[in-house]
C-alpha cells in the first residue's frame, strides 16, 4: 500500500477550503523554524500572512520559532507580521537544546491549532501552496493524520539551476533505508521535506529528535502507530532553497541514522530526543483536551 497522493491544485480554492475548515471547527497554526534566515524570512512571512491569514483565514496564527539567530531574522520576521519566539523561552524549565527538532517540539506546546503546519525559513520561491497543499488533505480527509509535501529540488550551481540535483541525502541515505526496512514508506517522494502538516493528537504522542533526524523519526513513529493509511503526500511543484554543504549534509545524515536505528527494527527513544509532548504536565495543563486523550490511552 502506498501513501495517498494529492496535488496542491486540489486545494487551491481557498474560499471553499476555509469554509470546510470552519464547518468542522478546526484551527490551523503555522510554524516557521529559523536560524539565520534574514535573506528569505520577511518575504515568507509577508506572502503567507497576506494570502492565508488576512485575505483568506486558512491560518489562525503564524509563529516563527527561532534557535537564536545572530542576524536580523527575528526583527525582519516580526516586522513582516509574525509572532516571533525564541525556542529557549518556551518550556524554559525543560532546558534548551539546539536543533530544528527542538523548535518543532516546542511548537507543539506553543501553537494553539488542531492542525500544525511547518514551512522551512529558507524557501526562495515561497507560495501559499506550500501551506494549503499540506493542510488541505487534513481538512477534507479525517482518516489522514500526517501530510508531507514533495517537489522538484533544483541544485543551485554557479552556472545556474540544475533541475536534476537536490535531495541528495534522501536518495543516497534515506530512501535506501526505507526500501530495506520500511518499504511502504519508500513511496514517499520527499521524506525529509520541511513542508508538512499534522494533527495535534498525532504530534503530541511521539518523541522528537532535537536535530535533523526529526522528519525521519516522525514518519517511522506515525507509520508504526497509525499505519500507512494515516500518511499522505502532496505535490507542491518546485521548491528553491539554500543548499547545504557536504559537511552539513554529513552531520544531517548522522542525525538521521541515529533516529532511524533507534526505531528499526525495535522502536525506542534515541539519545538527544524529547519525550512525547503529551507526557509533560505543563502541556496537559495548557491543553486539557489532551489530558482527556491521555487518560483514554492509559
Amino acid at each position: 500500500m502506498k501513501p495517498a497522493a494529492f496535488h496542491h491544485r486540489d486545494f487551491n480554492n481557498l474560499q471553499a477550503l476555509v469554509a470546510e475548515k470552519e464547518a468542522v471547527g478546526l484551527r490551523v497554526s503555522l510554524c516557521i523554524p529559523t536560524l539565520n534566515e534574514e535573506g528569505t524570512i520577511a518575504r515568507i512571512v509577508s506572502v503567507l500572512r497576506s494570502e492565508l491569514l488576512e485575505k483568506h483565514s486558512l491560518l489562525d496564527e503564524i509563529v516563527v520559532i527561532d534557535s537564536g539567530s545572530t542576524d536580523r531574522t527575528r526583527v525582519l520576521a516580526a516586522d513582516a507580521g509574525a509572532e516571533v519566539i525564541l525556542a529557549a523561552d518556551i518550556l524554559p524549565f525543560q532546558g534548551h537544546r539546539m536543533g530544528k527538532g527542538e523548535n518543532l517540539w516546542k511548537a507543539v506546546h506553543q501553537l494553539r491549532g488542531d492542525i500544525l503546519c511547518f514551512v522551512d525559513g529558507d524557501i526562495g520561491n515561497i507560495h501559499p501552496r506550500f501551506v494549503y497543499g499540506t493542510v488541505g488533505p487534513l481538512i477534507r480527509h479525517p482518516e489522514i493524520g500526517y501530510v508531507k509535501g514533495f517537489y522538484e529540488r533544483p541544485l543551485l550551481a554557479a552556472e545556474g539551476v540544475d533541475p536534476r540535483g537536490g535531495g541528495r541525502v534522501t536518495e543516497i541515505l534515506v530512501r535506501p533505508l526505507l526500501q530495506r526496512f520500511c518499504p511502504e514508506l519508500a513511496g514517499l517522494h520527499q521524506p525529509l521535506a520541511g513542508e508538512y502538516a499534522a494533527r495535534r493528537e498525532i504530534l503530541e504522542t511521539i518523541p522528537f529528535p532535537t536535530g535533523y533526524g526529526v522528519e525521519t523519526a516522525h514518519l517511522l513513529d506515525v507509520w508504526r502507530a497509525h499505519g500507512i493509511g494515516a500518511i499522505a503526500q502532496t505535490d507542491l511543484d518546485e521548491r528553491i532553497h539554500r543548499n547545504r554543504s557536504l559537511a552539513q549534509l554529513g552531520r544531517m545524515s548522522s542525525e538521521i541514522l541515529e533516529a532511524f536505528f533507534s526505531r528499526v527494527p525495535v522502536p525506542s527513544a534515541g539519545a538527544g530526543e524529547r519525550l512525547p509532548m503529551i507526557s509533560l504536565p505543563d502541556y496537559l495543563q495548557r491543553f486539557p483536551e489532551a489530558a482527556s486523550r491521555a487518560r483514554k490511552r492509559a
